[in-house]
């Protein structure tokens, strides 16, 4: 009979799954900065674009903490998520919704990864990882400041702009 799975197994699966996703986000935010029309936007996108970088160097350690060494799984909704974002940037291009779509691209990333930080940290919580738990707590808190600003250019910026046209 096989083992059963249990919760280090699932935090380990997890920990895979992010890590391909910040690796897949890694490479598509400087095509979105690329398509940005707005100066604001394109900031963000570079800005975020280094703090995955530390997000990544995170979970190096993470994986560290657990003993094994750093790997991806494929994550299907990362690649969904970045896919549609990639749809929106050809069939938008030139467009003045075009900003308004690569936001909204931007935000479901975000959304999934502070749903997946949340979990993980809670896990690892549960699993006394208490090194592992800050390091997820702190990228949990920049995901959630990058969701704020990217609302705050949206309603101030974006919006209006695909309206007005």
């Amino acid at each position: 009979m096989a083992k059963q799975k249990m919760l280090e197994d699932l935090f380990y699966d997890t920990l895979k799954d992010i890590y391909f996703a910040e690796k897949r986000i890694l490479a598509t935010l400087p095509k979105m900065a690329k398509a940005a029309q707005s100066a604001d936007l394109k900031a963000a996108f570079v800005k975020h674009r280094s703090e995955t970088e530390g997000h990544v160097a995170r979970l190096e350690q993470v994986f560290a903490i657990i003993g094994k060494k750093p790997q991806g799984k494929t994550c299907a909704a990362i690649v969904g998520i970045t896919d549609e974002g990639a749809e929106i940037m050809e069939e938008y291009k030139g467009s003045p919704a075009l900003d308004a779509g690569l936001l909204a691209a931007a935000q479901a990333v975000e959304h999934y990864e502070i749903s997946r930080y949340g979990t993980m940290r809670t896990w690892a919580e549960e699993l006394g990882l208490k090194e592992a738990v800050a390091l997820l707590e702190a990228t949990l808190k920049e995901e959630k400041a990058t969701d704020e600003a990217l609302t705050g250019i949206a309603t101030s910026v974006v919006n209006q702009q695909a309206e007005a046209a």
